[in-house]
């Protein structure tokens, strides 16, 4: 495993018309697809209809692998929420996949959550003490019992989310159904993002914008960092701001914008496609070095590419076919088969780089696996010199908050110089994006970079909560 995984994607849509959402989420889910390959799953309910009725289905796969046959027509409903899943805690299981639906005495609640909580696990204990038995082994859960305890205390439900989120603590973008309402909060870091559309009479939150575009609809705003927006069966839009941090404060994950995000998305109003391209600018700028043709290694490395041979002036060329059935390295689940399914994934064009000088541009190294297969395969088709560029500093942290940056010992750059590095993956030079460039990149907005510095927003867990991730 060489590359990140991604988190997941949530939608949301509430169509105050009345008509039924499940295709819309089906289809946004898909436009979220590459946030999470394992697991995909609808929730919907009818608020004209029997209150707290929701119709739900979820399975393991693909969002087109999950929903088959007349699956859709099954789920009625003109309020849902969907969910695309990649773990980062919890087994990759039928049960562990998303949305949850809770019955409890105010109703249901529909809850999908993109994120990783640090303290889960002290709060489930504390939720087992007094009586509540769980049915997963994700966090999420937590979140929704903690919401239906609360619920029984206040109001309404947004402000259950809001006396919730004083509790919780780490990275959590949400999407919420009560019979009536479609709720969207967000961490106060702003660590995963949110926002929020309109098509017609019909109100949605996602994880990108590029899947409100996906279904016809206007992009509004993002969710802020620390807001929770409730949608109301009237169509107010009613906003809680009193959890935000000051925006100095803010720390969103730059990984959005370096790999994780569809080039097509704008996160916090900075298109996902023009910072890569400063990335790959400022690669030129900081590491030029002579050659023949820019390659990116697809499909988040091309954008950086194009940024590196513009500022070069070096011609920006395709060296790779990528495979397009083929999903990203790590959807196999042993080394030995994800090994292999590099070559599977990605062909190199021979006649593109043979007896070229190639600069070869990609997002990350992460154990380095990867890479130093790739290089070969230039090398094979007759490059006569490969140069790495990365759009990233060294990974020298694991993270805690969603992305599964393994533990130090099993990052390359643990204990390694950048030399090391280069002899390891077989380059003939390497480079990294420098670490001050992170803000460049996203125009001075808050971000998070505690994967290079080991600096991270909020005091990190004292054992590694993500066990699958251990050595």
């Amino acid at each position: 495993m060489d590359n990140l995984h991604e988190e997941c994607g949530v939608f949301g849509i509430y169509d105050l018309d009345g008509n039924d959402v499940a295709r819309s989420v089906y289809y946004g889910l898909f436009a979220l697809q590459h946030r999470g390959q394992e697991s995909a799953g609808i929730a919907v309910s009818d608020t004209h209809g029997p209150k707290g009725k929701v119709d739900s289905y979820k399975d393991m796969g693909l969002v087109n692998e999950a929903f088959v046959g007349d699956t859709l027509d099954k789920l009625k409903g003109n309020l849902g929420v969907g969910h695309v899943r990649y773990s980062t805690a919890g087994e990759s299981t039928r049960e562990n996949a998303q949305p949850l639906v809770l019955n409890y005495v105010k109703g249901t609640l529909g809850l999908a959550h993109n994120g990783n909580l640090i303290n889960a696990n002290e709060l489930r204990q504390e939720l087992s003490e007094t009586g509540a038995i769980f049915q997963t082994t994700i966090d999420s859960e937590t979140i929704a019992y903690l919401i239906a305890r609360e619920r029984l205390n206040c109001n309404s439900v947004e402000e259950a989310i809001g006396r919730v989120t004083k509790k919780i603590k780490g990275a959590y973008s949400l999407v919420v159904m009560s019979p009536r309402k479609l709720i969207g909060a967000r961490d106060p870091f702003g660590f995963k993002p949110l926002c929020l559309g309109k098509r017609d009479n019909a109100y949605i939150f996602a994880s990108e914008s590029c899947a409100l575009d996906t279904i016809g609809a206007e992009f509004i705003r993002d969710v802020r960092p620390g807001e929770i927006v409730t949608i109301t069966k009237n169509g107010e839009i009613i906003s809680d701001t009193s959890h935000c941090l000051a925006k100095e404060k803010e720390a969103r994950c730059i990984f959005e914008h370096i790999y994780f995000s569809r080039p097509d998305s704008y996160i916090d109003g900075i298109s996902v496609y023009e910072a890569r391209l400063k990335a790959g600018r400022f690669l030129a700028q900081d590491s030029p070095v002579e050659a023949d043709l820019v390659v990116g290694v697809p499909e988040s490395g091309n954008a950086a590419a194009m940024g590196y041979a513009m500022e070069s002036g070096i011609p920006y060329g395709t060296a790779f076919v990528k495979n397009t059935y083929v999903g990203r390295t790590f959807i196999k689940p042993k080394q030995s088969a994800r090994e292999s399914s590099v070559r599977v994934k990605l062909n190199v064009l021979k006649q593109s780089v043979k007896g070229k000088r190639i600069i070869m541009i990609d997002d990350s190294i992460v154990r380095g696996t990867t890479s130093d297969r790739i290089v070969s395969m230039l090398k094979e088709a007759g490059a006569k010199e490969v140069h790495v560029r990365i759009s990233s500093p060294p990974f020298l942290w694991p993270c805690y908050f969603g992305t599964d940056i393994p533990v130090r010992e099993q990052l390359i750059a643990y204990n390694r110089s950048v030399e090391d590095i280069r002899k390891i993956i077989g380059a003939d030079s390497l480079a990294y994006l420098e670490i001050n460039r992170l803000d460049e990149m996203v125009n001075g907005q808050g971000i998070c970079k505690g994967c290079f510095t080991g600096e991270y927003p909020m005091e990190p867990p004292k054992e590694d909560i993500r066990g699958e991730f251990e050595a």
